[in-house]
């Protein structure tokens, strides 16, 4: 499996921005998606997660009620969307797959490149 994130930039607090990754192989259908977040200075953290099928969602705390994550398997594509940006977002933004809902959330097999995220006061 192979991973290819893509979207970021810049963006101006309160702004929005989506993330996309798409996927390589025939096995999307069966991985649970999910995105981290590299700050600089800090350690990698989740941000979101969703199940094979998308009928189910995870966030960190920090981008509840103003990041969704959703799956297109007709393109073998993840995103998050990303609204009311703050400061604190800015990071390297990973795609991340795995079997396991779980796995996903703490320690995916699959890693695409990081995507920069800045967000300006």
């Amino acid at each position: 499996v192979q991973l290819q994130a893509s979207g970021g930039g810049l963006v101006q607090a309160g702004g929005s921005l989506r993330l996309s990754c798409a996927a390589s192989g025939r096995t999307f259908s069966s991985l649970c998606m999910g995105w981290f977040r590299q700050a600089p200075g800090k350690e990698r953290e989740f941000v979101a997660a969703i199940t094979w099928g998308g009928g189910s969602t995870y966030y960190a705390d920090s981008v509840k009620g103003r990041f969704t994550i959703s799956r297109d398997s007709a393109k073998n594509t993840v995103y998050l969307q990303m609204s009311s940006l703050k400061p604190e977002d800015t990071a390297l933004y990973y795609c991340a797959a795995d079997r396991a809902i779980s796995k996903v959330q703490s320690n995916p097999r699959y890693w695409g490149q990081g995507t920069l995220v800045t967000v300006s006061s």
